[in-house]
């Protein structure tokens, strides 16, 4: 067999020599070249909100495709984009309750979710350098995960990620994780940052850091947060790339605190997993600071598929599916599932912080080595394929993140399967320990 020459996104290759060829998606599975059918418990890296190849969506893009693939979107626009646009501003007024004098009027259409947190940093330290005020600073929780670019990096927690590109980071204060019982420390530590009067915007993930293991805090704590950087005339930079389109249970997380940030984050679930894009929704005080009669003032960001027509179109379909189908009794199945799954995973000895925030379900396999590392996640990923479930453990954590369309009975084969995979581990180390 000829080897490939691709090379793969967070995969060492030695440990990982070949890939699964993957022939078709369909709702909830994809089927390998070599007839196989496997149920994606991940939604393909947190994308397919509706499940694979939903037919509205596949629909409206095989019909852009026939009329507009794409154009510069310097000086031109066309009618997908400006529906999209209008159609997200209007779910963000919906869902975040904004008031007249504080809601996200503007978008900046890229391509990826690190591409919408790097406009999004460029805006807000743009903001301040445009309007006067000597404003630079980037504050963001510790652990976090914005990016693989230089500035997506920078922002995200210095590790295994990023440390051999560490000279190259721009420096970012980082705030202690609000975990229960501790949120007043990082609440004071914010403060007292804030009082320094140098601090342009607060980057973080709504209520759920992804990459760093699932890791959930409190609405509360999230407003509070935002109260602060009002207080202090600090933006907050809400990135959605995950927590977006329903993940935490609600359109957006930030909706579950009652405000809407000054720049608003978007990726993956906004064309429902189809086609690349980012969008960067924004205050209508942070567009006017780059208006001006001067280009040297214009904000100084592009993408070559910036605003691309069959991506706004796919965005499109997927954002009418929910209004056309009932994906709100979808996510309260897989919400409820979650809760009663947890009931059971809480009784176990060999896990912890088993945890649930809408459709994620997380827990923690208690294990010498914790973190991204851990060698658990390689072998659970391993034999959770063998068993045809597609779960990608984030070292010892072990998540389910699913499409909307998965059953409740497919939600109990992923149940039965991780529970399989805890019994082999427990008898291992009983048998070792004998």
């Amino acid at each position: 067999m000829k080897k490939s020459a691709i090379w793969h996104p967070m995969t060492q290759h030695k440990i990982f020599p070949e890939m699964i060829n993957i022939d078709r998606g369909q709702g909830a599975y994809l089927y390998t070249q070599d007839g196989r059918e496997i149920l994606d418990g991940i939604s393909s890296w947190w994308l397919n909100t509706h499940g694979h190849c939903h037919p509205k969506i596949v629909e409206a893009v095989q019909a852009q495709a026939a009329q507009l693939d794409q154009v510069i979107f310097a000086g031109f626009t066309h009618a997908p984009a400006e529906q999209l646009a209008e159609t997200l501003l209007a779910k963000t007024r919906e869902s975040m309750g904004q008031k007249n004098d504080k809601q996200l009027e503007h978008i900046f259409f890229s391509d990826s979710g690190s591409t919408a947190i790097e406009v999004a940093l460029k805006m807000a330290v743009g903001y301040f350098k445009q309007t006067g005020q000597p404003k630079s600073k980037i504050v963001a929780l510790e652990n976090g995960y914005h990016g693989d670019t230089i500035g997506t990096m920078s922002a995200g927690a210095r590790g295994v990620f990023n440390e051999i590109y560490e000279p190259f980071l721009f420096d970012v204060e980082y705030l202690p994780f609000p975990s229960a019982g501790q949120e007043a420390a990082t609440l004071a530590a914010f403060e007292k940052t804030l009082n320094g009067g140098d601090v342009a915007a607060l980057v973080l993930e709504p209520l759920v850091q992804g990459a760093a293991g699932m890791q959930i805090y409190s609405p509360k704590t999230l407003k509070a947060l935002y109260d602060l950087c009002q207080k202090h005339g600090a933006l907050m930079i809400a990135d959605e790339v995950m927590t977006g389109f329903g993940r935490t249970g609600t359109m957006f997380a930030c909706e579950q605190a009652g405000f809407a940030p000054d720049l608003l984050c978007l990726s993956k679930g906004i064309t429902g997993g189809f086609l690349p894009m980012g969008a960067t929704l924004c205050t209508a005080a942070i567009y006017d600071a780059f208006y001006d009669d001067s280009r040297a003032k214009q904000f100084f960001h592009s993408t070559s598929f910036t605003g691309n027509a069959l991506a706004c179109a796919a965005a499109n379909a997927s954002l009418a599916i929910w209004d056309e189908e009932p994906v709100a009794a979808r996510l309260a199945m897989i919400e409820a599932a979650h809760q009663d799954a947890a009931v059971r995973f809480n009784a176990r000895d060999d896990v912890s912080d088993v945890r649930t925030m809408g459709t994620i379900f997380a827990l923690d396999i208690i294990d010498e080595t914790d973190g991204y590392l851990s060698d658990l996640g390689v072998r659970l990923y391993k034999t959770y394929l063998e068993r045809g479930i597609l779960l990608r453990p984030i070292g010892n954590c072990v998540y389910i993140l699913p499409p909307y369309c998965i059953t409740k009975d497919e939600l109990e084969r992923i149940y039965d399967c991780i529970e399989r995979s805890l019994d082999d581990l427990k008898n291992e180390r009983a048998q070792r320990a004998a």
